[in-house]
């Protein structure tokens, strides 16, 4: 089974707690299967997800809001 990589980029995220928020909210969507932060702790931190289907741009960034910051544009 191949597995779908989406990167995203998401403002206000400062620390290891941020991290775990948005990585659980990431989390409890379909199909995601791993969710990797790299902390840029005040400016753009990027989020990459594994997942067995493709998520839409709108359950990441509900997911994203959900856990209280947001999803920057990302034209990739």
């Amino acid at each position: 089974m191949s597995t779908i990589s989406t990167t995203v980029s998401v403002s206000g995220m400062t620390c290891g707690h941020c991290i775990s928020s948005v990585s659980e909210e990431l989390e409890s969507l379909a199909g995601v299967e791993a969710v990797d932060v790299d902390l840029n702790a005040g400016g753009i931190s990027t989020v990459t997800i594994t997942s067995s289907q493709e998520l839409s741009p709108s359950e990441i960034g509900e997911a994203v809001a959900e856990a209280g910051y947001l999803v920057v544009a990302n034209e990739a």
